[in-house]
């Protein structure tokens, strides 16, 4: 059996956690509110895994161990174990099951996992689930076109990617759909943080990639600054200086959902290591303008936990 392995850390329980809180509210608007049964509901996992993990007992403060949190190299096989429950498991243990389940998978042993978990433990739901394996990014940009009438479904995904994947262009399509609430892992210590380098805006490609993420230039301007020569005929500095910090780009972030989404939830919650620096933010935004309010408001409590 193929088993998806991540470091033993609080943040994926943490992530998790709220997740799984917000779809038990989440299906109890839409069996409760006479208005909402007229929707259809599907839960879309973007990078789903093999539906469950196990949970090595590594401690992950250090880069090396960090660095395997999505393979399974490197990994002592000798020490003990323990299954955890992973977000395709989590949607589809729900009391209150959505109408359709589409879960992407783009690692072929990873997917064929998730396959035979839904077929054997929850038979019932099997014909409601499609197991795509592809890159969740691709499925997700189709997803928001085609496949669905967002007049009539409403819609729960969960991007959880491998790295810094998701870019601003799918954001933007999301949020046109007015349907899909979102919850986004945004890469943070161990992605965007890495490619603005301290001195001197990050060259090329580095450059290009984090304008494809947050969607702009603007990040230019917000995270440099170049220093003061301290005398007014000096020739200006040559280069700029890296003056940002977590909290700073998670803000630039979130005002860029902002701005393509109905509602954002004013709190992000901070993923960190077992030595307590940041891997990631995990963002709630809602594309809906007529349910983001409630939307919101609930994931914004949970994100205080």
């Amino acid at each position: 059996m193929t088993e998806h392995r991540f470091g033993h850390d609080a943040w994926t329980e943490r992530k998790l956690d709220a997740l799984g809180r917000y779809l038990v509210e989440w299906r109890k608007i839409f069996t409760a509110n006479s208005k909402a049964q007229y929707f259809k509901t599907l839960y879309v996992d973007a990078f789903a895994g093999t539906g469950s993990r196990k949970n090595p007992r590594l401690d992950v403060g250090d880069a090396s161990n960090q660095q395997n949190l999505f393979t399974d190299n490197n990994l002592d096989v000798s020490v003990p174990d323990e299954y955890r429950r992973g977000s395709a498991r989590i949607a589809l243990e729900l009391a209150s099951p959505f109408d359709r389940y589409i879960f992407v998978e783009k690692n072929p042993a990873h997917a064929a996992e998730l396959k035979r978990m839904i077929a054997e433990d929850f038979p019932a739901l099997e014909e409601r689930c499609r197991v795509w394996e592809n890159d969740g990014c691709d499925i997700m940009r189709e997803l928001c076109t085609t496949h669905f009438d967002w007049n009539r479904w409403r819609a729960v995904a969960f991007l959880d990617p491998y790295g810094m994947n998701v870019e601003a262009d799918l954001l933007w399509r999301i949020g046109q759909t007015k349907a899909i609430d979102l919850w986004l892992l945004f890469p943070l210590g161990m992605g965007v943080n890495r490619l603005l380098t301290s001195r001197g805006v990050p060259h090329k490609a580095f450059a290009d990639k984090l304008t494809r993420v947050f969607g702009d230039t603007d990040w230019e301007n917000d995270f440099y600054r170049s220093p003061a020569t301290g005398d007014l005929f000096a020739d200006a500095p040559a280069g700029a200086e890296k003056h940002t910090d977590f909290d700073a780009i998670g803000e630039h972030y979130r005002k860029r959902l902002e701005g393509r989404f109905a509602g954002v939830a004013p709190r992000a919650k901070v993923l960190t290591n077992s030595r307590g620096n940041p891997l990631y933010w995990l963002f709630f935004a809602s594309a809906n303008p007529v349910g983001a309010p409630t939307a919101v408001r609930i994931a914004n409590y949970l994100m205080a936990d």
